[in-house]
């Protein structure tokens, strides 16, 4: 029985080194922006070496700054061949060439002006900027301002839900238009006097980050806002990036993620030992964590958000989840009822019967995500938990 249990400890180690995060690239480097083409990566930087690009998702990278030299690249955008670069200082550069060479494209943009986010919408490409928002038709060939009703023109994330433009801005708060951004509405009932960063959209639903203050959430496009930060072991959101229901905040604490609008916040911070985390993408199956001081990561979508729970889920329960040495797994109903744990690959790691309610010492386990397949009378439930 000892030699078998040994033989399980082992497996467990060895179908989860790779299950969390991992340095790809760019060790040491503060990266400020991320955007993804096919299998290409882009990294903007608060370097002298300002853009990078990985050619094979992640594995190695080479600078592509010819023509952005000395210039923080803080905003990053992928349409069609072009790929655009945001400043600051310096505006914007466009590449047509994938970053081997990138050409100066600011007519209409004023002096010494900073990038910070940028929104597209097919032709249309806007700009969020320290001057407000700009809007280009052509390519970045020419600017035009777009910030009619807008109090603040400190502008640090624009971003579509729909045909709907947000933007985020240092002290005026949320904004929304219908109109490609000719006028501008404050949508700020309920939210405080933060600076606000960044958006993630699920339907109607709206989520916000700010400095300060954490997330905030509207359930009704931008009507009404509460805070929705249980979870978060800090208040200073970088950015926000979604994927599909699944919301994923960058902070200066880690990453987290929430299924359910924000109302609860998990870490996904699993091998993440450097936490100052800026920007997010997703490339592929992984998702691409850009931080501040300490290069890039990535980790596997699958591992955090890629088991699907069935609709019977709302007849069991698991808790605590993550959890670190006991899982409880309550149900609904007496009669006895098989359940397998089983990890990502599919193999079986522990069977066994629930009466009710039961309770699992799973502090053997390797850190990790794991499956849980109960057979009830109205079919397989299943569902996932996260062993810390």
């Amino acid at each position: 029985m000892k030699k078998l249990y040994l033989i399980l400890i082992a497996i467990f180690t060895i179908s989860f080194a790779n299950a969390q995060w991992q340095q790809i690239g760019l060790d040491s480097l503060k990266i400020l922006s991320l955007a993804v083409k096919d299998s290409n990566i882009f990294a903007g930087t608060d370097e002298i070496v300002s853009a990078y690009l990985s050619s094979d998702n992640g594995n190695n990278w080479n600078p592509i700054s010819t023509g952005i030299y000395y210039s923080y690249v803080s905003a990053l955008a992928v349409n069609g061949s072009n790929i655009f670069a945001g400043t600051t200082g310096h505006g914007v550069r466009l590449s047509t060439n994938n970053g081997t060479s990138w050409n100066v494209v600011n007519t209409g943009l004023p002096a010494s002006i900073a990038i910070y986010s940028f929104a597209i919408n097919g032709n249309n490409i806007y700009a969020g900027t320290s001057r407000g928002i700009y809007l280009s038709s052509n390519n970045g060939n020419n600017w035009s301002t777009n910030n009619n009703g807008l109090s603040d023109t400190v502008v640090f994330a624009i971003k579509f839900n729909g045909s709907k433009l947000y933007a985020a801005t240092l002290n005026g708060g949320v904004f929304s238009n219908i109109n490609n951004g000719i006028t501008w509405t404050a949508i700020n009932s309920g939210l405080p006097n933060y600076s606000y960063g960044s958006f993630a959209f699920n339907g109607s639903n709206i989520l916000t980050g700010c400095w300060g203050g954490g997330v905030y959430s509207s359930l009704n496009n931008g009507n009404n806002w509460n805070a929705v930060n249980s979870g978060l072991t800090t208040l200073d959101i970088s950015t926000l990036l979604e994927y599909g229901i699944n919301i994923f905040a960058a902070t200066d604490s880690g990453v987290f993620m929430t299924v359910n609008n924000g109302v609860n916040w998990t870490p996904v911070n699993i091998g993440l030992t450097f936490k100052n985390v800026y920007a997010l993408a997703i490339s592929g199956n992984n998702l691409i964590a850009g931080t501040y001081g300490g290069g890039i990561w990535k980790r596997p979508l699958s591992e955090m958000v890629g088991i699907k729970e069935n609709t019977l889920d709302n007849k069991v329960s698991i808790y605590p989840n993550p959890t670190s040495n006991n899982l409880t797994i309550e149900t609904n109903s007496n009669t006895k009822q098989s359940f397998e744990i089983t990890n990502l690959l599919g193999q079986s790691l522990y069977t066994s019967y629930i009466y009710s309610k039961a309770t699992i010492d799973v502090s053997a386990f390797a850190k990790g995500v794991y499956i849980i397949k109960l057979n009830t009378d109205k079919g397989i439930v299943v569902k996932k938990f996260v062993k810390e």
